[in-house]
Parts: C-alpha cells; structure tokens; sequence
C-alpha cells in the first residue's frame, strides 16, 4: 500500500512512524511534513490546504490511501477533493469535519443526538455575551466557535478576562463549566461502523500543576488507570455511536476519526467539544500501545470495511509523551534556535523512548532548527505509566533547545495512584 499523509506536526510524524512499521506499506510520502518526519517518509512541497493539488500529488504518487492529519485542510474540503479523484482519503468530507470547525454546529448535533454536553449559549452581540456569562457564573468558559488552533478556549474566573476574549471572536459558546477529570478518546469510523481506540489524557494548561494559559497541549498519557473501565463502552454507546448516526441521518456522513473530549463530572460523562482528527499530542501515546497495524485500519475506514475488521489489539504497557515548547510559547514563539541531542536519544533510549518532531526544520547545513511553538514530543513507553515516565524524561533530559520549556509532571499523579 502506498500511503500519503498530510501535515507537519508531531500527530503526523507519529502516524508516518506508525504507518512506517506496517508491513503492508510499500511507500510513504508526506505533505509537507518537517526535519523529523523525513526520517521516516519522503517529503513534498505541497500546501497542506489546497485540495486539488494535494489531489493531483496523490495521483501522481498512485497513493492507495491518503491520511488528512491537521483540522484546517479537513474543514477546506481536502479529503473531498482527494475521494473526488477516486482515491480513499481517511478524514471526514468538508460538511462533516464542521463538527469541529463550528462549536455551534456541534452543540446543535449533541442535542438532536441526546448526547450529555455542557449546557451553552451562542453569543454573537455584546448583550447575548454579558448574558450568557451572568447565567452561568465563574468560572466562565469562552470558545471560540471557528478553528483555533487549540487555544481558542478561556477558562477563567476574572469576568473581565472572559468577555475580552468573547468580545475578540466573531462568535462564541459560552457554556456551563463541568467539573472533574478530562478524558480524551478517538474512535474510527466508515460513517457506520464506530471502533474506539484507547482513551488518553492530555495536559492543556502551559505550566506545572495545570498553571498558565491553554495551550495546544503539553503532554499525555495512556492509559488511565483511574478510569472506570466500562468508560469506553459508556462513550461508545452515549457518545460516538449517536453522533456518527445523527450525522448520517442528515446526510453528511463522519468518516475518519471522531474525537470526543471528555469531562467525568459528578453527573457523568459529559461532552466537553469534538474535534474532526487525531488529537495532538494525544496520538502520540494512543498509537504507541495500538499493536494492530495502521494502514488497514485507516484504509478501512476509508473505503467503508471497518465492520470486517478483527478486534484492535493493544499493548498491555504505558506510553507518556512530553511537549517541549519553544521561547515564549503558547505567545509568539520564537524560532530558529538549534535543537541539540536529538542523536543520544536515537542511539541511547531507542527504542523505549524516541522523539516525534512537531516545529521544526533543517538549515542549508543539515542542522535540526526550531520551528514552531510545539516543537518536540518526547515519547516513551514501559510496562507501567511510572516507567514510561522516568524513560521520556531521562530522554528529555538529553535534549537542549535555547529558551524552551515543558512540563515535569505529566502523568505524575497517575502514576502515583492519586
């Protein structure tokens, strides 16, 4: 099989290692990738937003299956204009990904669906704001309706603070803070069939201790071992199954990868927002314990086979991945810094733990520079999420990048048991 994936981020640098240790692919290409992923695929110049000539790249290539990464390139209609060609694209259609695109839209499918979600207003005027935020009281919860990046989100007590940003999007939802810990889980879907992967967690806020603004996020792990383990099949049945439904009953199928964030609250599973695509950097971790290989997968969900697929089989270990973020990030990031010690880790800590490039390029002399906010996911597994933890950091520890900064603590109170 010959495999094209589209974007240059740490989720696809993680997919391409993936699909890269499928035996059944032939071939791999990426679009337009970066330093790390070159490693693993050959690269493309293509704008990862124009559908027609990541199309005419796939024709070219005789790609067997083209992987749509990035939230953007799925919401401009890529993966249509790819299916267009005759050639299966793993992502939902334009009208399909506006699940994430639109937090409207997504509040508007939850409630045809039944699915249990926050309690919201969409607030397009002063006055629609000012009473959104008195009916729910702090701490106020502000997302931007359209695509953001991650960070389109305020969490905040400071009224004054939740209005600006309110005030700063065209339009908002303001909605109803839950309560508990977050859970983060993918599943694969042809529009019919519903596959749920392994549940994560990841880690928004910049600083230790959930300090600092929300960022696209820092860390994760899996699996959760505080988790009711009747959580995924709660989710499937309440969540995922309705909503892939709901959508093929208004004739705008999901096929791809449907993500649910998750609040377990004192009331129960609750929706927190959908997102149209593998979570970053929550990939990293799921697709370190997915001991099912890739390709199939994708191209079954892609070409609606999913259901003659056997069960996925999974690592019985833990995977942790830390983000290291550059100067100043989730702000302006500061680029073009060397980023050393990318060896040691390759030649001491593979292949427990291995790096995953999210921001970053080469130089006219071959040097691996920084180039983005998020530039690295330090990935580690182990038999247990204490070990996975103490071998990501040991690895990150080898790594040196001027100004950059991550956090220490992902997965500690997890692997603690608290």
């Amino acid at each position: 099989m010959k495999v094209l994936v589209i974007g240059g981020g740490a989720r696809e640098h993680a997919l391409c290692r993936s699909l890269s240790l499928d035996p059944d692919v032939s071939a791999l290409h990426c679009a337009p990738g970066n330093a790390g992923i070159a490693g693993v695929a050959e690269l493309h110049g293509v704008d990862a937003l124009d559908g027609r000539a990541v199309a005419d790249l796939a024709a070219d290539l005789e790609a067997d299956l083209v992987v749509v990464g990035p939230e953007a390139p799925l919401v401009a209609g890529v993966a249509d204009a790819v299916r267009a060609r005759g050639i299966p694209a793993f992502g939902p259609s334009a009208q399909a990904a506006q699940l994430e695109g639109s937090k409207a839209f997504a509040k508007d499918v939850m409630a045809a669906a039944g699915v249990p979600t926050a309690r919201s207003y969409v607030c397009a005027t002063p006055d629609e704001i000012d009473t959104a935020l008195d009916a729910f009281g702090a701490p106020y919860v502000v997302k931007d309706d359209g695509l953001a990046a991650g960070k389109g989100v305020v969490v905040t007590d400071d009224v004054e603070e939740a209005r600006a940003h309110a005030g700063a999007c065209d339009r908002v939802v303001i909605e109803e803070f839950l309560d508990g810990p977050e859970v983060s889980l993918f599943a694969v879907t042809d529009g019919e069939t519903v596959v749920p992967l392994q549940p994560a967690q990841d880690f928004k806020r910049a600083h230790d201790d959930d300090q600092g603004p929300n960022t696209g996020g820092m860390g994760a792990y899996s699996p959760l071992p505080w988790a009711d383990p009747k959580l995924v099949d709660e989710v499937l049945r309440t969540v995922l199954r309705p909503t892939v439904d709901e959508l093929r009953r208004r004739g705008t199928p999901f096929s791809g990868l449907l993500y649910a964030g998750l609040a377990i609250t004192s009331r129960g599973v609750r929706v927190i927002e959908f997102n149209a695509r593998f979570g970053d950097p929550e990939t990293q971790v799921v697709l370190a314990r997915l001991k099912t290989p890739l390709a199939g997968l994708l191209h079954a969900a892609a070409t609606g086979t999913l259901a003659a697929l056997p069960p996925l089989r999974w690592s019985d270990g833990a995977a942790v991945t830390v983000v290291i973020a550059s100067h100043n990030y989730p702000g302006a990031p500061r680029t073009g810094d060397p980023i050393e010690g990318l060896a040691e880790v390759a030649e001491q800590d593979a292949p427990d733990a291995y790096v995953l490039h999210a921001g970053t390029a080469r130089d006219a002399s071959g040097a691996v520079l920084s180039a983005g906010g998020r530039v690295l996911s330090v990935t580690a597994t182990g038999a247990d999420l204490t070990t996975a933890r103490e071998r990501a950091y040991r690895a990150v520890d080898k790594i040196s990048l001027d100004g950059s900064h991550h956090r220490t603590d992902i997965a500690a109170k997890a692997a603690a048991g608290a």
